[in-house]
């Protein structure tokens, strides 16, 4: 039996403006330092709001992270 993706809890209209944008970030392939220096932000705190997306949308990794976006069509900005 496939795995299966948990269910998101949340929809993309529940992130943040910030979030969405860490979020399209990071599917982008773009790093935690880049992304950082890009938004003018600490490394720490961009950690914190993809954490946030993680929650908000019931995923538990990155990997699920990345394909949400890409699902989405997020992963460009």
């Amino acid at each position: 039996m496939p795995r299966r993706m948990p269910m998101a809890r949340a929809s993309m209209g529940a992130l943040s403006a910030r979030e969405r944008e860490v979020l399209r970030r990071t599917a982008a392939g773009t790093s935690t330092a880049q992304i950082a220096l890009q938004l003018s932000l600490s490394p720490k705190t961009v950690d914190t709001y993809r954490s946030r997306v993680m929650r908000k949308l019931g995923l538990s990794n990155r990997s699920n992270l990345i394909r949400y976006a890409m699902q989405h069509s997020l992963s460009h900005y």
